[in-house]
């Protein structure tokens, strides 16, 4: 692989992961809600989800989305269904009092539920599928051992959702001290929720690349 054909993919990479998405959405209401201590589990979740999906399209999954309308319809539907659920939950969240000693004292959530949620969130999206389908290919030198390329665009990939990831989750709890008032912990949960319901809406209406 030549260093044109894989800066061209990073560059491109950074680009996309930068446009926060639905798991990103989910990363910032954690980290809003529960502090700097969900960024581990937050960030393992979107690089395992990622994984899952770009694995997925290599073995031909995204090929099988793109062409089944009744296996895309249903992924579909589970994904948007799932993202209106975390929507509706975070938006019934319970505010974060402060505490005698000044540190909010925010609802105790298992960090195995959110990696979880994180993971399905990010796994669970055809269109990520059917995406990393159409973009992978355009940055793959035909002349050289495919393989070896996918491997290296994958863990490059995976390296640069992860940096997102955590800065996104570092940047919500560096914010969240701000936030100590509970009617303005009320508007950031009730407009993530929003947030989240609205990209259920948005997955619920996808086409497929070939309709």
């Amino acid at each position: 692989m030549s260093i044109e054909h894989w800066l061209a993919f990073a560059a491109a990479s950074a680009i996309m992961l930068a446009i926060p998405g639905p798991t990103i959405l989910l990363v910032i209401s954690y980290a809003l809600g529960h502090g700097r201590k969900t960024a581990g589990a937050t960030v393992a979740g979107v690089a395992l989800g990622d994984f899952t999906a770009m694995t997925a399209s290599m073995l031909g999954l995204g090929a099988l989305l793109a062409t089944s309308a009744a296996i895309f319809t249903v992924l579909k539907w589970v994904g948007a269904a799932y993202l209106i659920w975390l929507g509706i939950k975070l938006w019934r969240a319970p505010i974060a009092r402060e505490s005698a000693d000044g540190t909010m004292a925010a609802p105790v959530e298992r960090p195995l539920r959110i990696f979880l949620h994180t993971y399905i969130v990010t796994a669970l999206n055809p269109k990520s599928i059917v995406f990393f389908v159409a973009f992978l290919p355009q940055f793959l030198d035909l002349s050289r051992p495919l393989f070896n390329q996918m491997l290296i665009f994958e863990t490059t990939f995976l390296v640069l959702a992860t940096i997102n990831a955590t800065t996104y989750a570092l940047m919500a709890s560096a914010a969240r001290k701000t936030i100590r008032k509970p009617k303005v912990q009320a508007i950031v949960n009730r407009t993530g929720g929003t947030l989240l319901i609205g990209a259920g809406l948005l997955t619920a209406g996808l086409r497929r690349a070939t309709a």
